[in-house]
Protein backbone atom coordinates (compact mmCIF):
# COMPACT_ATOMS: atom_id res chain seq x y z
CA UNK A 1 0.00 0.00 0.00
CA UNK A 2 1.28 3.09 -0.99
CA UNK A 3 2.42 5.76 1.86
CA UNK A 4 -0.36 8.40 2.32
CA UNK A 5 0.86 11.90 2.73
CA UNK A 6 -1.24 13.75 6.00
CA UNK A 7 0.26 16.82 4.36
CA UNK A 8 -1.56 16.16 1.28
CA UNK A 9 -4.63 14.75 2.96
CA UNK A 10 -5.26 18.10 5.09
CA UNK A 11 -4.50 20.49 1.65
CA UNK A 12 -7.15 18.45 0.05
CA UNK A 13 -9.31 18.65 3.05
CA UNK A 14 -8.71 22.58 3.13
CA UNK A 15 -8.81 22.64 -1.03
CA UNK A 16 -12.49 21.38 -0.81
CA UNK A 17 -13.82 23.18 1.96
CA UNK A 18 -13.18 26.53 0.89
CA UNK A 19 -14.96 25.59 -2.45
CA UNK A 20 -18.65 27.45 -2.74
CA UNK A 21 -19.24 24.27 -5.35
CA UNK A 22 -17.01 21.51 -6.64
CA UNK A 23 -18.19 20.50 -10.15
CA UNK A 24 -17.25 16.73 -10.14
CA UNK A 25 -17.19 15.20 -14.15
CA UNK A 26 -17.40 12.07 -14.45
CA UNK A 27 -16.80 10.26 -17.57
CA UNK A 28 -18.74 7.29 -16.53
CA UNK A 29 -20.96 6.92 -13.55
CA UNK A 30 -23.07 3.72 -11.97
CA UNK A 31 -26.15 4.50 -11.25
CA UNK A 32 -27.48 1.95 -8.48
CA UNK A 33 -30.57 2.42 -8.53
CA UNK A 34 -31.24 2.00 -12.16
CA UNK A 35 -28.81 -0.71 -11.89
CA UNK A 36 -27.19 1.25 -15.45
CA UNK A 37 -24.21 3.38 -16.12
CA UNK A 38 -24.11 6.81 -17.66
CA UNK A 39 -21.72 8.55 -19.55
CA UNK A 40 -20.70 12.07 -19.33
CA UNK A 41 -22.63 13.38 -16.23
CA UNK A 42 -21.90 16.51 -14.08
CA UNK A 43 -22.03 16.25 -9.88
CA UNK A 44 -22.35 19.34 -7.99
CA UNK A 45 -21.58 18.87 -4.45
CA UNK A 46 -21.82 21.92 -2.09
CA UNK A 47 -20.44 21.77 1.34
CA UNK A 48 -21.49 18.30 2.45
CA UNK A 49 -23.82 17.05 -0.13
CA UNK A 50 -24.75 16.27 -3.26
CA UNK A 51 -26.89 19.24 -4.59
CA UNK A 52 -27.21 18.38 -8.57
CA UNK A 53 -26.85 14.98 -10.78
CA UNK A 54 -27.14 16.46 -14.35
CA UNK A 55 -26.00 15.17 -17.54
CA UNK A 56 -22.88 16.89 -19.91
CA UNK A 57 -20.69 19.06 -18.02
CA UNK A 58 -22.23 21.97 -16.83
CA UNK A 59 -20.15 24.97 -16.72
CA UNK A 60 -18.63 25.59 -13.18
CA UNK A 61 -20.46 28.82 -11.32
CA UNK A 62 -19.22 31.24 -8.78
CA UNK A 63 -16.00 30.54 -9.14
CA UNK A 64 -16.43 26.53 -8.64
CA UNK A 65 -14.02 24.06 -8.48
CA UNK A 66 -13.58 21.71 -11.26
CA UNK A 67 -12.41 17.77 -10.06
CA UNK A 68 -11.91 16.23 -13.44
CA UNK A 69 -12.90 12.50 -13.32
CA UNK A 70 -13.63 12.37 -17.43
CA UNK A 71 -11.40 8.97 -17.45
CA UNK A 72 -12.55 7.32 -14.27
CA UNK A 73 -15.94 5.47 -13.43
CA UNK A 74 -17.49 6.87 -10.48
CA UNK A 75 -19.98 5.59 -7.89
CA UNK A 76 -21.37 6.38 -4.89
CA UNK A 77 -18.71 5.41 -1.70
CA UNK A 78 -18.60 1.85 -0.49
CA UNK A 79 -19.95 0.36 2.92
CA UNK A 80 -18.87 -2.65 4.62
CA UNK A 81 -21.55 -3.43 7.03
CA UNK A 82 -18.59 -5.82 8.53
CA UNK A 83 -15.60 -4.56 9.88
CA UNK A 84 -13.58 -4.43 13.16
CA UNK A 85 -11.24 -1.68 13.10
CA UNK A 86 -9.60 -1.67 16.76
CA UNK A 87 -7.14 -4.79 15.26
CA UNK A 88 -6.08 -7.18 12.39
CA UNK A 89 -5.23 -10.68 13.37
CA UNK A 90 -1.66 -12.18 13.43
CA UNK A 91 0.55 -14.11 15.18
CA UNK A 92 0.12 -12.08 18.15
CA UNK A 93 -3.39 -11.62 18.36
CA UNK A 94 -4.03 -13.74 21.25
CA UNK A 95 -1.46 -12.56 23.50
CA UNK A 96 -2.51 -8.51 22.50
CA UNK A 97 -5.42 -8.76 24.89
CA UNK A 98 -3.13 -8.93 27.55
CA UNK A 99 -0.32 -6.47 26.16
CA UNK A 100 -2.11 -3.71 24.98
CA UNK A 101 -4.08 -1.09 26.75
CA UNK A 102 -7.11 0.85 25.05
CA UNK A 103 -4.40 3.75 24.34
CA UNK A 104 -2.63 1.15 22.28
CA UNK A 105 -5.50 0.04 20.50
CA UNK A 106 -6.79 3.56 19.96
CA UNK A 107 -3.80 4.91 18.00
CA UNK A 108 -3.56 1.44 15.98
CA UNK A 109 -7.24 1.86 14.92
CA UNK A 110 -6.84 5.18 13.40
CA UNK A 111 -4.04 3.68 11.07
CA UNK A 112 -6.91 0.64 10.13
CA UNK A 113 -9.49 3.25 9.71
CA UNK A 114 -7.46 5.56 7.15
CA UNK A 115 -6.84 2.38 4.98
CA UNK A 116 -10.50 1.47 4.53
CA UNK A 117 -11.44 4.93 3.99
CA UNK A 118 -8.33 4.98 1.26
CA UNK A 119 -9.79 1.86 -0.19
CA UNK A 120 -12.91 3.67 -0.82
CA UNK A 121 -15.05 2.66 2.07
CA UNK A 122 -16.47 5.98 3.37
CA UNK A 123 -18.99 4.08 5.76
CA UNK A 124 -18.27 0.78 7.87
CA UNK A 125 -20.22 -1.06 10.81
CA UNK A 126 -17.65 -2.27 12.94
CA UNK A 127 -19.04 -5.34 14.82
CA UNK A 128 -17.34 -5.21 17.72
CA UNK A 129 -13.92 -4.62 19.90
CA UNK A 130 -13.49 -2.96 23.41
CA UNK A 131 -15.35 -0.15 23.09
CA UNK A 132 -12.33 1.83 21.39
CA UNK A 133 -14.39 1.76 18.29
CA UNK A 134 -17.14 3.84 19.80
CA UNK A 135 -14.39 6.40 20.60
CA UNK A 136 -13.13 5.98 17.30
CA UNK A 137 -16.42 7.09 15.60
CA UNK A 138 -16.49 9.92 17.86
CA UNK A 139 -13.10 11.33 16.73
CA UNK A 140 -13.78 10.83 13.39
CA UNK A 141 -17.06 12.83 13.62
CA UNK A 142 -15.26 15.96 15.28
CA UNK A 143 -12.61 16.04 12.72
CA UNK A 144 -10.11 14.74 15.15
CA UNK A 145 -8.57 11.71 13.03
CA UNK A 146 -9.32 10.55 9.61
CA UNK A 147 -11.69 7.61 8.85
CA UNK A 148 -15.28 6.19 7.18
CA UNK A 149 -18.50 7.33 8.76
CA UNK A 150 -18.60 4.82 11.80
CA UNK A 151 -21.50 2.79 12.85
CA UNK A 152 -20.38 1.02 16.06
CA UNK A 153 -21.64 -2.07 17.98
CA UNK A 154 -19.37 -1.37 20.83
CA UNK A 155 -18.61 -4.70 22.61
CA UNK A 156 -20.58 -8.03 21.34
CA UNK A 157 -22.96 -9.65 23.66
CA UNK A 158 -22.42 -13.43 24.27
CA UNK A 159 -23.40 -15.78 26.76
CA UNK A 160 -20.63 -17.20 29.09
CA UNK A 161 -18.64 -19.29 26.68
CA UNK A 162 -19.82 -17.90 23.55
CA UNK A 163 -18.02 -17.28 20.43
CA UNK A 164 -17.65 -13.36 22.26
CA UNK A 165 -16.74 -14.32 26.34
CA UNK A 166 -13.58 -12.08 26.22
CA UNK A 167 -11.88 -14.57 29.04
CA UNK A 168 -12.48 -17.91 27.10
CA UNK A 169 -9.20 -19.97 27.24
CA UNK A 170 -8.09 -17.96 29.76
CA UNK A 171 -6.75 -19.71 33.39
CA UNK A 172 -9.53 -20.25 35.90
CA UNK A 173 -8.33 -17.77 37.99
CA UNK A 174 -8.43 -14.69 35.99
CA UNK A 175 -11.15 -16.56 33.90
CA UNK A 176 -13.78 -14.85 36.62
CA UNK A 177 -17.41 -13.98 35.88
CA UNK A 178 -17.89 -11.35 33.55
CA UNK A 179 -21.44 -10.08 33.31
CA UNK A 180 -23.60 -7.07 31.05
CA UNK A 181 -20.92 -4.76 31.03
CA UNK A 182 -18.08 -6.98 29.22
CA UNK A 183 -21.03 -7.92 26.95
CA UNK A 184 -21.85 -11.51 28.44
CA UNK A 185 -25.61 -11.87 29.44
CA UNK A 186 -27.75 -14.83 30.48
CA UNK A 187 -31.73 -14.75 30.56
CA UNK A 188 -33.45 -12.79 29.32
CA UNK A 189 -33.25 -9.98 32.03
CA UNK A 190 -29.44 -10.11 31.62
CA UNK A 191 -30.12 -9.87 27.78
CA UNK A 192 -32.29 -6.71 27.79
CA UNK A 193 -29.89 -4.91 30.28
CA UNK A 194 -26.56 -5.66 28.19
CA UNK A 195 -28.86 -4.05 25.30
CA UNK A 196 -29.36 -1.48 27.56
CA UNK A 197 -25.79 -0.95 28.78
CA UNK A 198 -24.47 -0.83 24.70
CA UNK A 199 -27.14 2.06 24.58
CA UNK A 200 -26.15 3.91 27.21
CA UNK A 201 -21.51 3.89 25.70
CA UNK A 202 -23.08 5.10 22.90
CA UNK A 203 -23.65 1.72 20.47
CA UNK A 204 -25.08 2.50 17.05
CA UNK A 205 -26.37 -1.33 16.47
CA UNK A 206 -26.52 -4.42 18.79
CA UNK A 207 -24.12 -7.20 17.79
CA UNK A 208 -24.70 -10.45 19.08
CA UNK A 209 -23.12 -14.16 18.71
CA UNK A 210 -25.59 -16.37 17.87
CA UNK A 211 -23.61 -19.25 17.74
CA UNK A 212 -19.99 -20.41 18.25
CA UNK A 213 -17.19 -18.71 15.91
CA UNK A 214 -13.92 -19.66 14.58
CA UNK A 215 -11.05 -17.20 16.26
CA UNK A 216 -12.41 -17.99 19.91
CA UNK A 217 -10.80 -20.17 22.05
CA UNK A 218 -13.63 -22.02 22.25
CA UNK A 219 -14.17 -26.08 21.04
CA UNK A 220 -17.41 -25.38 18.73
CA UNK A 221 -17.72 -23.57 15.96
CA UNK A 222 -20.80 -23.40 15.54
CA UNK A 223 -23.25 -24.64 18.39
CA UNK A 224 -26.27 -22.14 18.86
CA UNK A 225 -25.41 -20.21 21.83
CA UNK A 226 -28.79 -18.30 22.87
CA UNK A 227 -31.88 -19.03 23.52
CA UNK A 228 -34.84 -18.15 21.28
CA UNK A 229 -36.38 -16.19 24.15
CA UNK A 230 -33.16 -14.80 24.64
CA UNK A 231 -32.62 -12.67 21.06
CA UNK A 232 -35.83 -12.23 20.39
CA UNK A 233 -35.72 -9.67 24.38
CA UNK A 234 -32.28 -8.29 22.40
CA UNK A 235 -34.44 -7.50 19.12
CA UNK A 236 -37.07 -6.00 21.15
CA UNK A 237 -34.97 -3.87 23.42
CA UNK A 238 -32.57 -2.93 20.85
CA UNK A 239 -35.44 -2.21 18.56
CA UNK A 240 -36.92 -0.17 21.18
CA UNK A 241 -34.28 2.07 21.79
CA UNK A 242 -33.66 2.34 17.67
CA UNK A 243 -31.36 -0.22 16.78
CA UNK A 244 -30.76 -2.91 14.49
CA UNK A 245 -29.27 -6.37 15.45
CA UNK A 246 -26.65 -8.24 13.62
CA UNK A 247 -26.03 -11.54 14.23
CA UNK A 248 -22.95 -13.56 13.91
CA UNK A 249 -23.87 -17.22 12.93
CA UNK A 250 -22.10 -20.05 11.61
CA UNK A 251 -24.25 -22.78 12.44
CA UNK A 252 -28.25 -23.95 11.20
CA UNK A 253 -29.90 -24.25 14.69
CA UNK A 254 -28.49 -20.76 16.21
CA UNK A 255 -29.40 -18.81 12.69
CA UNK A 256 -33.10 -20.16 12.86
CA UNK A 257 -33.65 -19.10 16.86
CA UNK A 258 -31.90 -15.27 15.37
CA UNK A 259 -34.36 -15.28 12.42
CA UNK A 260 -37.41 -16.03 13.94
CA UNK A 261 -36.64 -13.53 16.68
CA UNK A 262 -36.20 -10.67 14.32
CA UNK A 263 -32.83 -10.14 13.92
CA UNK A 264 -31.45 -7.37 10.62
CA UNK A 265 -28.43 -9.35 9.65
CA UNK A 266 -27.10 -12.93 10.26
CA UNK A 267 -22.94 -12.55 9.84
CA UNK A 268 -21.23 -15.34 7.67
CA UNK A 269 -24.41 -17.53 7.49
CA UNK A 270 -21.79 -20.35 6.78
CA UNK A 271 -23.94 -23.99 7.03
CA UNK A 272 -27.27 -22.38 6.32
CA UNK A 273 -29.51 -24.78 4.67
CA UNK A 274 -32.52 -24.84 2.95
CA UNK A 275 -34.81 -24.16 5.95
CA UNK A 276 -32.52 -20.97 7.08
CA UNK A 277 -32.88 -19.85 3.38
CA UNK A 278 -36.38 -19.83 3.30
CA UNK A 279 -36.91 -18.31 6.72
CA UNK A 280 -34.37 -15.24 5.70
CA UNK A 281 -36.40 -14.50 2.50
CA UNK A 282 -39.80 -15.01 4.38
CA UNK A 283 -38.45 -12.29 7.61
CA UNK A 284 -36.45 -10.38 4.60
CA UNK A 285 -33.58 -10.50 6.76
CA UNK A 286 -30.10 -9.90 5.28
CA UNK A 287 -26.95 -11.92 4.73
CA UNK A 288 -23.44 -10.14 5.11
CA UNK A 289 -21.35 -12.55 3.45
CA UNK A 290 -17.52 -11.92 4.50
CA UNK A 291 -16.35 -14.02 1.77
CA UNK A 292 -12.52 -12.52 2.47
CA UNK A 293 -12.62 -13.74 6.15
CA UNK A 294 -13.32 -17.11 4.96
CA UNK A 295 -10.26 -17.37 2.64
CA UNK A 296 -8.35 -15.27 4.69
CA UNK A 297 -8.63 -17.85 8.02
CA UNK A 298 -8.41 -20.81 5.86
CA UNK A 299 -5.34 -19.67 4.18
CA UNK A 300 -3.67 -18.36 7.98
CA UNK A 301 -4.70 -22.28 9.29
CA UNK A 302 -2.54 -23.56 6.73
CA UNK A 303 0.77 -22.01 8.22
CA UNK A 304 1.86 -23.91 11.27
CA UNK A 305 1.57 -22.74 14.60
CA UNK A 306 -0.19 -19.59 13.16
CA UNK A 307 -3.50 -19.84 15.23
CA UNK A 308 -3.57 -21.76 18.68
CA UNK A 309 -4.50 -25.51 18.53
CA UNK A 310 -8.41 -24.82 19.08
CA UNK A 311 -8.61 -22.68 16.86
CA UNK A 312 -6.57 -23.88 13.76
CA UNK A 313 -9.09 -27.05 13.02
CA UNK A 314 -12.48 -24.88 13.03
CA UNK A 315 -11.13 -22.49 10.37
CA UNK A 316 -10.26 -25.06 7.99
CA UNK A 317 -13.32 -26.56 8.91
CA UNK A 318 -15.99 -22.96 8.63
CA UNK A 319 -13.31 -20.88 6.00
CA UNK A 320 -13.66 -22.81 2.78
CA UNK A 321 -18.02 -22.87 3.27
CA UNK A 322 -18.46 -19.33 3.31
CA UNK A 323 -18.48 -18.56 -0.64
CA UNK A 324 -20.54 -21.25 -1.64
CA UNK A 325 -23.34 -20.63 1.04
CA UNK A 326 -23.30 -17.14 -0.13
CA UNK A 327 -23.74 -18.28 -3.81
CA UNK A 328 -26.67 -20.07 -2.74
CA UNK A 329 -28.36 -17.84 -0.78
CA UNK A 330 -27.61 -15.17 -3.53
CA UNK A 331 -29.46 -17.73 -6.07
CA UNK A 332 -32.15 -18.62 -3.82
CA UNK A 333 -33.10 -14.42 -3.47
CA UNK A 334 -32.33 -13.69 0.28
CA UNK A 335 -30.94 -9.73 0.46
CA UNK A 336 -27.39 -9.39 0.55
CA UNK A 337 -25.48 -6.60 2.25
CA UNK A 338 -21.79 -6.26 1.35
CA UNK A 339 -19.32 -7.12 3.99
CA UNK A 340 -16.36 -8.29 4.33
CA UNK A 341 -14.73 -8.82 8.11
CA UNK A 342 -11.84 -6.58 7.75
CA UNK A 343 -10.08 -7.34 10.73
CA UNK A 344 -9.76 -11.11 10.63
CA UNK A 345 -7.50 -10.39 7.39
CA UNK A 346 -5.64 -7.11 6.81
CA UNK A 347 -7.70 -3.16 6.06
CA UNK A 348 -7.58 -2.01 3.24
CA UNK A 349 -8.08 -5.10 1.12
CA UNK A 350 -11.86 -5.15 1.55
CA UNK A 351 -12.17 -4.69 -2.29
CA UNK A 352 -11.53 -8.55 -2.47
CA UNK A 353 -15.13 -8.98 -1.73
CA UNK A 354 -16.19 -7.98 -4.88
CA UNK A 355 -14.49 -10.40 -6.94
CA UNK A 356 -15.11 -13.24 -4.11
CA UNK A 357 -19.04 -12.23 -4.87
CA UNK A 358 -18.89 -12.22 -8.34
CA UNK A 359 -17.43 -15.69 -8.45
CA UNK A 360 -20.35 -17.42 -6.64
CA UNK A 361 -22.93 -16.02 -9.30
CA UNK A 362 -23.90 -12.34 -8.30
CA UNK A 363 -23.37 -10.08 -11.50
CA UNK A 364 -20.96 -7.25 -10.80
CA UNK A 365 -23.31 -4.34 -10.89
CA UNK A 366 -25.31 -6.05 -8.22
CA UNK A 367 -21.91 -6.78 -6.24
CA UNK A 368 -21.95 -2.79 -6.22
CA UNK A 369 -25.16 -2.85 -4.86
CA UNK A 370 -24.91 -4.99 -1.78
CA UNK A 371 -22.03 -2.44 -0.85
CA UNK A 372 -24.22 1.16 -1.71
CA UNK A 373 -28.10 1.31 -1.65
CA UNK A 374 -28.20 -2.82 0.09
CA UNK A 375 -26.09 -1.71 2.59
CA UNK A 376 -27.63 2.03 3.43
CA UNK A 377 -31.06 0.17 3.62
CA UNK A 378 -29.88 -2.27 6.03
CA UNK A 379 -28.32 0.54 8.02
CA UNK A 380 -31.60 2.60 8.00
CA UNK A 381 -29.28 5.42 6.47
CA UNK A 382 -31.07 4.86 2.72
CA UNK A 383 -31.82 9.35 2.79
CA UNK A 384 -28.13 9.77 3.55
CA UNK A 385 -26.10 7.35 1.71
CA UNK A 386 -25.88 4.78 -0.71
CA UNK A 387 -26.64 6.29 -4.10
CA UNK A 388 -25.52 9.54 -6.21
CA UNK A 389 -28.58 11.81 -5.55
CA UNK A 390 -29.29 15.39 -4.70
CA UNK A 391 -29.93 15.73 -0.98
CA UNK A 392 -27.36 12.76 0.39
CA UNK A 393 -24.04 13.20 1.54
CA UNK A 394 -21.46 13.52 -0.87
CA UNK A 395 -19.60 9.86 -0.76
CA UNK A 396 -18.32 9.83 -3.80
CA UNK A 397 -15.44 7.03 -5.14
CA UNK A 398 -13.86 6.40 -8.96
CA UNK A 399 -12.32 3.84 -10.32
CA UNK A 400 -9.72 3.49 -13.34
CA UNK A 401 -11.77 0.93 -15.09
CA UNK A 402 -15.52 -0.33 -15.85
CA UNK A 403 -16.20 -2.80 -13.05
CA UNK A 404 -18.93 -4.05 -14.45
CA UNK A 405 -16.39 -6.04 -17.22
CA UNK A 406 -13.04 -5.28 -14.76
CA UNK A 407 -14.21 -6.38 -11.23
CA UNK A 408 -10.77 -6.62 -10.04
CA UNK A 409 -10.70 -2.49 -10.70
CA UNK A 410 -12.69 -2.42 -7.16
CA UNK A 411 -9.41 -3.46 -5.35
CA UNK A 412 -7.96 -0.35 -6.49
CA UNK A 413 -10.14 2.82 -5.71
CA UNK A 414 -8.30 5.94 -7.07
CA UNK A 415 -10.46 8.68 -6.09
CA UNK A 416 -12.60 9.14 -2.84
CA UNK A 417 -14.92 11.81 -1.10
CA UNK A 418 -16.46 11.70 2.16
CA UNK A 419 -18.98 14.32 2.75
CA UNK A 420 -17.73 16.58 0.47
CA UNK A 421 -14.13 16.28 1.59
CA UNK A 422 -11.39 14.91 -0.78
CA UNK A 423 -9.45 12.66 0.88
CA UNK A 424 -7.88 10.79 -2.40
CA UNK A 425 -7.38 12.06 -6.04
Amino acid sequence: MKRISITLIISLVSFTLLAQKTYIYCGKLIDVNSETVLNEITIVVEEDKIIKVEPGYLPALDNGIIIDLKNKVVMPGLIDMHVHLEGEMSRKSYIERFTLDDADVAFQSQVFALRNLMAGFTTVRDLGGRGVNTSLRDAINKGLVIGPRIFSAGKSLAVTGGHADPTNGWRADLMGDPGYSEGVVNGVDDCRKGVRQRYKNGADVIKITATAGVLSMARSSSNPQFTEEEIRAIVETANDFGMKVAAHAHGVEGMKRAIRAGVASIEHGTLMDEEVISLMKKKGTFLVPTITAGKSVTDSAKIKDYYPEMVTPKALEIGPKIQASFGRAYAAGVKIAFGTDAGVYKHGLNGLEFQYMVEAGMPAIETIMAATINAAELLGELENIGSLEPGKLADIIAVDQDPLEHIETMQNVSFVMKGGVVYKK
